[in-house]
């Protein structure tokens, strides 16, 4: 692999972890979906740093339970689910035009939907 793609991974990682670090602090932003990307790209430009998110002692069980068994513990579940309704919500109160309004709820409900058929771990994390 070149160098120069080796660094795009690795900055796509670094990102993606900075921003799921700071979705464990704000609720609107998501977690585990930027970690489950930095893993990804880590694996490609750094297997180390891969390794050390799995091994990580708050973001690492959601991330190999999802690499593993294709699974979401059931509290990121339910906070998945509140900010969903939250969005919609919010979407509900300020987009204007009802056939996107509409949409967009319809699109989010399907990811709720989603997420609540995915398993739970076989060890919840």
């Amino acid at each position: 692999m070149s160098h120069a793609r080796r660094a795009a991974f690795m900055t796509l990682a670094g990102i993606s972890f900075l921003l799921g670090v700071i979705g464990a602090f704000l609720p609107l932003l998501p977690t585990t979906c930027f970690m489950l990307l930095a893993v990804w790209s880590a694996s490609r430009g750094s297997p180390r740093f891969a390794g050390w998110i799995r091994r990580h002692p708050r973001f690492g069980p959601a991330v190999t339970a999802w690499e593993g068994e294709r699974a979401i513990p059931r509290h990121a579940k339910w906070l998945a689910g509140a900010m969903l309704v939250v969005s919609m919500l919010v979407l509900a109160l300020t987009v204007g035009q009802l056939w996107l309004k509409l949409g967009l709820i319809a699109g989010l409900t399907l990811v709720g939907l989603w997420i609540v058929t995915r398993p739970e771990p076989v060890v919840e994390s």
